[in-house]
């Protein structure tokens, strides 16, 4: 039962590796963005701080899970 518990847990926090995929996607876009306007670099930079967020959020989430999979079902 406790190799299913960690196997579960595992999937769970495979949904972490989407949000750092994310956040690095967005920051190349980000500095690309900076690169070719430098002028609207407040504006991109507000946007990106906003994704980021949402997804660390994600990956919060997912950790959460995992942890309560761990300690609530055993």
């Amino acid at each position: 039962m406790n190799g299913l518990l960690a196997i579960g847990a595992g999937i769970a926090v495979l949904g972490a590796a989407g949000a750092g995929v994310g956040i690095g996607i967005a920051t190349a876009r980000a500095t690309e963005s900076i690169a070719r306007q430098p002028e609207a670099e407040g504006k991109i930079m507000k946007n990106l701080i906003l994704g980021c967020a949402l997804a660390e959020a994600t990956a919060i989430y997912c950790f959460v899970i995992a942890i309560m999979i761990i300690m609530l079902l055993k």
